[in-house]
C-alpha cells in the first residue's frame, strides 16, 4: 500500500475533494482495499484520488457514496472537481497534468508532437490552432498557456527526472517559419542541457522498432505504483495494470536501444536548429 500522504485540502478543488474522501472513509473506519472492493478500481487509484492527483469518475463516486452513506456527496461534486482539474487540458489529460508535478521520473517516447513539457508557445499555438481550426483566440491562448505552465515543475525544489525520446521526423517536420524552428530546437536544448535531463533521438535510418506508435509517456511516483499514458487523436488513456505497464515498460528499453546515444542526439538537435536559424535546412 502506498504510504500515507496527507493532501493540502486548500490547495484547490480537487485537493479538498480528495480531503474530504479520505476523512468520510478513516471515519467509517475503511481501508482503501475496503473501499475499493466491489468496484473496477484499485487501491493506488483512490490513493491517488484523496491526493487530488487524479479524478473520480461517476461510476465510483457512486460506489463510495453507497459505501460510505454519504447520500450522494462525491456524486454531486464530483463534476465540480472535474471542471477544476482541466485548466485549460483536454478532460482526458487533466490527471496526467497534475500526476506530472508529483512524479520522480517522467519519461516521453514522441513520434509525431514535440513534448508538452520541451514546447515552445509558438509551437503550442500552432499544434493547437491546427487541431482546432475553428476555436477563437481565447481559447486556443486558453489552452496553450495550460500546456507551456507545466515546465514550471523543472523549477520545483526536486523536479523529476525527465528522459525524452523523440522521432528525427519531428525536427525535419517545418511546424513554423524558420526563425520559430530555430527557437523551438534552442529551446528543447536549453531545458535539456539546464534540467540535465535526457535526449534520444530515434533516427530516421531507423529499423522497425517495437514503439511505431502513438505517443506514450511513464511516471514513476515515490509513494504509488507507476503509470502509463498513451494517447491518440482526441483521446487518451492512463494504464495502472501493472502486467501492462511491464510490457509498455520492456518496449520503452527496447526503443532506448534503437536510438542514438544522448550527446549525438542533441548534437542533431543544435544542428538542425543552427540550419533553420541560417536557413539551411533540408526540404
Amino acid at each position: 500500500m502506498p504510504s500515507r500522504k496527507d493532501p493540502d485540502a486548500s490547495a484547490n478543488v480537487p485537493s479538498f475533494y480528495g480531503a474530504e474522501l479520505r476523512f468520510r472513509r478513516e471515519l467509517a473506519g475503511l481501508t482503501l482495499e475496503q473501499l475499493a472492493e466491489g468496484s473496477f478500481h484499485g487501491v493506488p487509484f483512490l490513493s491517488q484520488i484523496e491526493r487530488g492527483e487524479r479524478r473520480m469518475p461517476l461510476e465510483l463516486a457512486r460506489h463510495v457514496d453507497e459505501k460510505l452513506g454519504t447520500d450522494g456527496f462525491f456524486q454531486r461534486r464530483c463534476e465540480d472537481a472535474r471542471r477544476a482539474r482541466q485548466s485549460g487540458h483536454a478532460e482526458y489529460f487533466a490527471d496526467v497534468a497534475e500526476m506530472e508535478r508529483h512524479a520522480e521520473a517522467i519519461e516521453e517516447w514522441a513520434p509525431m508532437l514535440v513534448p508538452g513539457l520541451l514546447q515552445t508557445a509558438a509551437y503550442a499555438r500552432a499544434i493547437v490552432r491546427a487541431a482546432m481550426p475553428r476555436a477563437s483566440d481565447e481559447e486556443v491562448e486558453k489552452k496553450v498557456t495550460a500546456r507551456t505552465a507545466r515546465a514550471e515543475l523543472f523549477d520545483a525544489e526536486k523536479p523529476p527526472a525527465f528522459w525524452a525520446i523523440l522521432d528525427e521526423s519531428l525536427i525535419r517536420r517545418q511546424v513554423l517559419p524558420n526563425e520559430g524552428m530555430a527557437e523551438l530546437l534552442e529551446h528543447i536544448a536549453e531545458v535539456v542541457w539546464t534540467t540535465r535531463s535526457i535526449l534520444q533521438m530515434v533516427p530516421e535510418t531507423a529499423a522497425a522498432h517495437p514503439f511505431m506508435m502513438g505517443m506514450t509517456k511513464f511516471m514513476t511516483f515515490k509513494d504509488a505504483p507507476p503509470v502509463v499514458y498513451a494517447e491518440s487523436l482526441h483521446s487518451g488513456q492512463l494504464i495502472d495494470y501493472p502486467t501492462l505497464v511491464k510490457q509498455y515498460r520492456g518496449s520503452y528499453d527496447l526503443l532506448r536501444a534503437a536510438a542514438l546515444p544522448p550527446e549525438a542526439s542533441l548534437t542533431m538537435i543544435q544542428a538542425a536548429a543552427e540550419d533553420y536559424r541560417y536557413g539551411k535546412h533540408r526540404d
